[in-house]
């Protein structure tokens, strides 16, 4: 049995919202260990109340960063420096940032380049450079879990009907592109070798159209035929215009 990947999760905690933590955590469950959680931000400034709260429930290391200059932002020095201290010790397999600040563009093109993968969480509000340069990207009012105050609970999670799938030219241009690249002589493509094409080129997740899995959201769109083989642990798709 292989060995789990070896996570560090990074926070600007300036940027985000601390009422998606659990979400995330569980989310990067599914990749492997989180063993490195470090918020950084000014814990003297009482905006960081709500992220107070959640560093000893889900062992998170805060790390202070004081402004020095009024209207500079230090954290996001400090968490670059925290980065790649992290990357230079080879201890850490892939990166975690958790933030809506696309200032953090060229650090995820540096860890790339060292060939580790680099999963994005933020607000919708997210510049587009920053999420595309994560695989994948998740924004975080999908992943607020059911416990929070409803004050401060975002708009829920809502699934995206065929129609709305169907609607969306850069979703249907990538699930076809994926299914082409992966598919055997008779068209048909192994699910998850779609998902490893999708993974590797886009920052894709299925979450943010309401979907937990790419399955779920490829069944939804009717877009593609589908067998399960291999005494159904197995879902193969076809593009159906074919």
């Amino acid at each position: 049995m292989s060995e789990k990947k070896r996570v560090a999760l990074l926070i600007d905690c300036d940027n985000v919202s601390h009422n998606s933590i659990e979400g995330v955590l569980e989310e990067l469950a599914k990749y492997g260990m989180v063993n490195v959680r470090h918020a950084h931000g000014d814990w003297n400034n009482p905006s960081l109340s709500g992220w107070i709260a959640k560093l000893h429930p889900n062992a998170i290391r805060p790390m202070q960063q004081f402004a020095y200059t009024k209207g500079k932002n230090a954290t996001d020095s400090a968490m670059i420096i925290d980065a790649m201290d992290l990357l230079y010790s080879n201890s850490i397999d892939a990166f975690a940032l958790m933030t809506s600040d696309s200032d953090f563009t060229p650090l995820v093109l540096r860890i790339l380049e060292n060939g580790l993968p680099v999963y994005g969480f933020g607000e919708k509000k997210t510049p587009k450079p920053f999420v595309d340069a994560c695989s994948p990207f998740i924004f975080t009012e999908n992943l607020v879990t059911e416990n929070e105050e409803k004050s401060d609970i975002p708009q829920k999670l809502i699934k995206k009907s065929k129609q709305g799938l169907r609607k969306d030219t850069s979703l249907l241009k990538l699930l076809r592109t994926a299914v082409e690249q992966t598919c055997d002589d008779d068209d048909w493509a192994d699910m998850s070798k779609v998902g490893s094409y999708i993974s590797n080129n886009s920052s894709f997740s299925s979450i943010n159209y309401g979907y937990k899995k790419l399955g779920d959201l490829i069944k939804v769109s009717k877009l593609f035929d589908i067998e399960m083989r291999r005494d159904g642990k197995a879902m193969y798709i076809k593009d159906v215009r074919k």
